[in-house]
């Protein structure tokens, strides 16, 4: 199991424990052997020692009988908890209920919630068990014959089963051996191997408390490879919880690591010894790293040899358990480095962690060193009030004292895994450093004698870390000099340039801020009628135009490229705002859904007569089938003069289109200033050089971003409101029940309503497109009321020329009433497919079926005269010459040809 010779002496008395010199553990001083019956005598808790000595007389008087009791069984046969309940009575009744408890407890965490062989939980002994646990936490425990018979068959039920499919139960005894249980009382008996007086030191009696453990390894389930990563973990934790003063520990847990490793390399591994070699490794792995990741602060103290041994410790316990992991357990992300020798540079995984840890622990110290000088934690230089560049001025210095303490100390012992430790360490701080100095240039809004004295104090430092870095690095390889050429120089004399980048920088993160504010805060709503826009556009495009503004104010002479970067940095926050405005939807989640193809029943000639007759007297607001249609009595209830049906939500999308011509026109006057002052501002350019001045844009992709968006906005609205907000009035009651009882005129009336609001809210520049996307929105609502109108709407060859006049009134709603706004050539050209649908139904059904069958034929080659018709499919393109839209009038003919045809060719049904 450990194979490792002892470590040097050191004054103490030999050595006698084989496992003790096989860890490299020294002998305890000279003084009376402590045995392990004294060590627990001399724990004993607070209270009478009598009665403790009385507790563990009757406690070995009846673990003694029990075994006499049990002479020719094995010793795991027998269920510890069960034969103390049988045998041992306490006199107190309350003291015997709690102990009586606690057995149970562990017998139902053993045989029950940490089963080592599968369990049907809901089978007899498991739910008598339950009641006998529960009934025992409820009232005192009956301490009879009958009772401690029914528990011991309720648990020795459990104990003896067999997994299903291995044969038949009693082979085998199971009662503490299930995962993570049998780990944890393993775990704690190995840590009596410890001297509870001197509790860095590991009693001498050590190899037979082993071997007494190894007894319990058949009980427990324990094999030798799990104690081996038990016993590396107790090490461990005792190391750990004596605050890491005693070495020794920890090399005999590194020792025992090694005989994990070869343990962990086998094919044939258990289950739950990956889970417990995945979790206890795991655990020294992370402690491990903590501490490395932030050593200044867990060694950093004094720098004693006690540090410097603890954090030896420390790397070798990360180095070890890292490489089990990485070769040896699956899901653990470790990777190791590609090369043959360990520890021999930063290509290998030594040199690469602790390179990390260096990187990561300079980082760290630092930003601690500008806690303290800034006075508080977590502030941010930019986010504080005072002038700073005394602070920074002092953390220039500072960072100084911390590269050379870091070359004192810690080098030194990092050397042995990292061939340039102080380097990676120096390029760290210069790298920290000049984040710091970036954020309080960042701050300053000109050049001021604070910021010189700052890049004074930034020059010095960089002065003193370059020739620490080229000294560490000295006749080095590739590896030393890449370290040198990661540090990026301050570049003190191109201040003007970097200090305006990165002003430029600050004013896009304040623009960006603005629009994220936008994102989670816009209502549109605007802030008055005289600016009906959104807020945030108007507060971004003030920023925008102060950014500008201000860019060509700094007394620098302005570049070309940080002009472009200007407009590029810009343009992508604009991109980004037009495409939260745009984010609204589409306007197909706005049209309905198309109901199924069926065909119009045919009411026999006597029920027509009687419907005829009975029209006269039929409520205005019911269909000729009696059904009540609240579109048509809402619009009567308004009489001539009905509200707009404007919801706010379409107001708030007329909100958005005003707001993205608003961007444009503001866009469009930033392009400009851009382009006047990169060209010299007031100053002409000569003669020369005017004609070849090339007329760029700086925000065509965000120019072409707002037409787009203007476009879509414009199309969701009109969609929104034709067919949700006026639903009642156009698509849920045109022709409802009948032609001439359900005529157009109130749906006008509305659309006419609402479109004198969106007139009165849009601003003028967004009337016409808008008006336009309303038209085509109501073209397409009047083709879907007569093609996929539902089972309520029928139509005969006779309703044509109603229905054409109320197209053509449909039509003049929008040149009259949209003043202008729209061009009857317009009009004409997007009525064009809903005026030839309109003519098909005044066709005979004998015709409709004939053209069908023509445009069917065309649009499918592979169909011959004697096959049937294949259904058309519905592509939405309504038009005369689409089967799929002759169809839907032939669907919608109250007809006895149409009726017979659409039974006979695709069987459809009747509506319902």
């Amino acid at each position: 199991m450990i194979g490792s010779g002892p470590r040097g002496g050191t004054g103490m008395n030999v050595v006698s424990s084989r496992v003790k010199r096989a860890l490299g553990l020294k002998a305890r001083r000279s003084s009376q052997p402590t045995t392990v019956r004294s060590s627990m005598n001399s724990s004993s808790a607070p209270g009478s020692p009598g009665r403790m000595r009385s507790s563990d007389a009757r406690l070995r008087k009846t673990l003694t009988r029990t075994l006499v009791g049990q002479v020719g069984k094995k010793a795991d046969t027998i269920i510890l908890p069960l034969e103390l309940l049988r045998q041992l009575k306490l006199a107190d009744s309350g003291e015997h209920h709690q102990w009586h408890r606690r057995q149970l407890k562990l017998l139902e965490a053993g045989l029950i919630h940490h089963p080592s062989l599968p369990l049907d939980r809901l089978n007899t002994p498991v739910l008598r068990f339950r009641e006998i646990a529960q009934a025992a936490d409820a009232r005192a425990i009956d301490t009879g014959k009958a009772s401690d018979m029914d528990t011991g068959h309720a648990v020795l039920a459990l104990a003896w089963r067999s997994a299903p499919g291995t044969g038949p139960p009693g082979e085998a005894c199971h009662w503490v051996d299930g995962y993570p249980l049998n780990v944890i009382l393993y775990v704690s008996l190995l840590q009596a191997i410890f001297d509870l007086k001197e509790e860095t030191a590991v009693l001498d009696e050590v190899d037979e408390l082993l071997e007494l453990m190894r007894r319990t390894w058949t009980t427990l389930g324990i094999d030798k490879m799990v104690h081996n990563v038990c016993f590396a973990w107790v090490l461990f934790q005792q190391y750990v919880a004596t605050g890491q003063i005693e070495p020794d520990l920890a090399g005999a847990a590194l020792t025992v690591v090694s005989d994990v490793a070869a343990d962990a390399r086998q094919e044939d591994r258990d289950p739950v010894y990956a889970r417990v070699l995945s979790s206890v490794l795991g655990a020294i792995h992370d402690w491990s790293e903590k501490r490395l990741l932030d050593y200044h602060e867990w060694y950093g103290k004094g720098m004693a040899a006690t540090s410097a041994g603890a954090m030896v410790s420390a790397l070798s316990l990360a180095f070890s358990t890292s490489k089990i992991i990485a070769e040896s357990v699956p899901g653990m992300s470790i990777a190791l480095a590609e090369s043959e020798h360990e520890g021999d540079g930063i290509g290998s995984f030594a040199g690469n962690r602790v390179d990390h840890y260096v990187r990561c622990s300079m980082r760290n110290v630092f930003t601690k060193t500008l806690e303290n000088e800034l006075g508080q934690g977590n502030s941010m230089i930019i986010q504080r009030d005072d002038d700073p560049s005394e602070i920074v001025a002092r953390l220039a210095q500072d960072t100084e004292q911390l590269a050379q303490f870091e070359l004192d100390n810690f080098s030194p012992v990092l050397k042995r895994w990292h061939p340039f430790p102080g380097a990676a360490a120096v390029a760290t701080l210069h790298s920290c450093y000049g984040v710091v100095l970036k954020q309080y240039v960042a701050k300053a809004t000109c050049l001021t004698n604070d910021l010189v004295h700052v890049l004074h104090a930034a020059g010095r430092l960089e002065k003193a870390l370059v020739p620490m870095m080229v000294e560490d690095v000295a006749d080095s390889d590739d590896v030393g000099r890449s370290l040198v050429r990661e540090v990026v120089p301050y570049d003190v004399e191109s201040l003007v340039a970097r200090f305006l980048r990165t002003w430029i920088e600050e004013r896009l993160r304040i623009a960006r801020e603005c629009l994220l504010r936008a994102k989670d805060t816009e209502s549109w709503i605007p802030k008055s009628k005289g600016e009906p826009y959104a807020r945030s556009a108007v507060e971004l495009m003030k920023l925008a135009k102060a950014t500008v503004d201000e860019f060509f104010g700094i007394p620098v002479s302005a570049r070309d490229d940080m002009v472009q970067n200007v407009a590029d940095g810009l343009g992508a926050i604009f991109q980004e705002y037009i495409t939260f405005l745009a984010s609204c939807g589409t306007k197909q989640s706005y049209i309905p859904s198309l109901p199924p193809l069926t065909r119009c029943n045919q009411d026999s000639k006597i029920i027509r007569l009687w419907k005829r007759a009975a029209t006269p007297c039929r409520d205005p607001g019911t269909s000729p089938r009696g059904r009540v249609h609240h579109s048509q009595s809402a619009s009567l209830s308004g009489g001539n003069n009905p509200r707009q049906s404007t919801s706010r939500g379409t107001q708030r999308l007329y909100i958005r289109l005003n707001t993205l011509h608003y961007l444009l026109s503001h866009i469009q006057a930033l392009d400009k200033s851009l382009s006047f002052f990169s060209h010299g501002g007031s100053t002409s350019p000569p003669a020369a050089n005017r004609h070849l001045a090339p007329s760029s844009s700086h925000f065509d992709r965000a120019r072409a971003a707002v037409q787009s968006a203007i476009v879509h906005v414009a199309e969701v609205a009109a969609y929104r409101l034709i067919f949700l907000d006026s639903h009642h009035s156009f698509y849920g009651g045109l022709y409802v029940g009948g032609v001439a009882d359900a005529r157009i005129r109130p749906a006008l009336r509305a659309l006419k309503q609402n479109l004198s609001l969106l007139v009165s809210i849009l601003v003028d520049r967004a009337q016409p497109v808008a008006v336009r996307e309303v038209m085509k929105a109501s073209f397409q609502g009047f083709l879907i009321v007569l093609l996929a109108g539902g089972s309520e709407r029928s139509f005969t060859m006779e309703d044509h020329a109603m229905i054409e006049e109320d197209f053509r009134s449909l039509k003049r709603a929008f040149c009259t009433r949209g003043e202008g706004l729209v061009s009857e050539d317009v009009v004409e050209a997007e009525a064009r497919a809903a005026e030839g649908v309109v003519a098909l139904m005044a066709q005979t059904a004998e015709q409709l079926v004939e053209e069908f069958g023509i445009a069917a034929y065309e649009c499918t080659e592979a169909v011959s005269e004697r096959q049937r018709l294949p259904m058309p499919p519905t592509t939405r393109r309504w038009s005369r010459s689409d089967p799929n839209t002759i169809l839907r009038v032939v669907c919608h003919r109250d007809d006895e040809v149409a009726n017979h045809f659409l039974k006979r060719t695709f069987q459809l049904p009747k509506r319902r």
